[in-house]
C-alpha cells in the first residue's frame, strides 16, 4: 500500500538538511529503484523553485510498504529525523486515485 510521510522542518534547518541531504537522498533513490517511490520532495518556505536562504518548510513522501509499521520504521531512521532536520513526521495511509 501507498503512505505518506509528511514532515515539519524545524527553524533554521537550511544547513542541516544541506548537511544530511545525500544520505536522505540515497535512500529515496533507493525506493526508487526498487520500484516503491511514487513521488518525493521539499516544500520551500517561500514561493519560489530556489528558496535560497529561506529554505524549506518540510517534504512530502509518498511510498510504498507493506504496512504502516513498515511505513513509520522507516520514517524514523531517515537521516533528516536523525539530523533534526524534521521537527515532525506523520505517516499515513494513501490512495492513489489520479493518474
Amino acid at each position: 500500500m501507498w503512505y505518506a510521510i509528511v514532515a515539519e522542518d524545524t527553524p533554521n534547518s537550511l544547513e542541516k538538511r544541506l548537511s544530511a541531504r545525500p544520505a536522505h537522498l540515497a535512500r529515496l533513490t533507493a525506493l526508487q529503484n526498487e520500484g516503491r517511490l511514487l513521488l518525493a520532495g521539499p516544500f520551500p518556505a517561500i514561493d519560489s523553485i530556489d528558496p535560497g536562504p529561506a529554505g524549506y518548510s518540510g517534504s512530502l513522501i509518498i511510498a510504498e510498504f507493506p504496512d504502516i509499521a513498515s511505513a513509520q520504521a522507516w520514517a524514523d531512521v531517515d537521516p533528516f529525523v536523525t539530523e533534526e532536520v524534521y521537527a515532525s513526521v506523520k505517516v499515513s495511509p494513501f490512495r492513489k486515485t489520479l493518474p
